[in-house]
């Protein structure tokens, strides 16, 4: 980037479009091509989820080189999973990603050198990582890390953000199905409102089924009658 103002106007602007974006899977797709634009050196990037049960999934990338490189689990997904440095550190380096893991050869292939994760919110046991990567070794330095990090701050916003709005309108929809369940046995059974929702209740018990899926089944039936 240029100047001071210059990259904060970049930063502002990927803010806002990181704001703008619907549903987790285009949030995550515009964030990795924006990362590469912003961050100094990044030439690709990827986002993935980690579980620290050990496994890994890219969810994001900018190319098919990146899950090339993780699908050899020397960086990416795999190498922040192998790495216990990114469970206590929000930021970690590799200088030379075809020293990892023996895989040096796939690796030197991709074109693909240095990386740098950046941990985004989570909890103990599962976050996500962006990673962005670079085509020269030890490229990516103390002004890359912080521009960074800032960015990284923003899209993890952004993606819990999304993650509430979708979980608000499941909730929704799970409370409508089970409202429209509830009203459907109501009239079948000629029972209250508290006894259909027992029954449902019962039900998911019984079959050791989400109540909401009971509540779907039901509806859909009644849907082709």
């Amino acid at each position: 980037m240029g100047s001071s103002a210059s990259l904060a106007e970049s930063l502002a602007a990927a803010a806002t479009a990181l704001h703008e974006a619907e549903g987790r899977v285009e949030t995550a797709r515009l964030a990795v091509r924006l990362a590469t634009d912003i961050v100094p050196d990044a030439d690709q990037a990827g986002i993935s989820l980690v579980e620290r049960a050990g496994r890994a999934r890219t969810v994001a990338w900018t190319d098919e080189v990146v899950r090339t490189a993780d699908a050899v689990t020397s960086c990416g997904a795999g190498c922040a999973v192998r790495r216990p440095e990114i469970w206590t550190s929000p930021v970690v380096r590799v200088e030379d990603i075809t020293a990892c893991d023996g895989h040096g050869p796939v690796l030197a292939g991709s074109g693909l050198r240095s990386a740098l994760f950046l941990r985004l919110r989570g909890h103990q046991r599962r976050f996500s990582v962006l990673t962005l990567y670079s085509r020269e070794p030890g490229a990516f330095d103390d002004a890359s890390v912080r521009t960074g990090r800032v960015f990284s701050a923003h899209l993890g916003i952004a993606l819990e953000s999304v993650e509430v709005q979708e979980q608000l309108a499941e909730a929704m929809h799970t409370r409508d199905v089970i409202g429209q369940a509830t009203g459907i046995l109501m009239g079948r059974m000629n029972i209250d409102a508290a006894q259909a929702f027992d029954r449902l209740v019962r039900a998911s018990q019984k079959g050791n089924v989400k109540l909401r899926d009971i509540a779907s089944r039901i509806v859909e039936v009644r849907a082709t009658e």
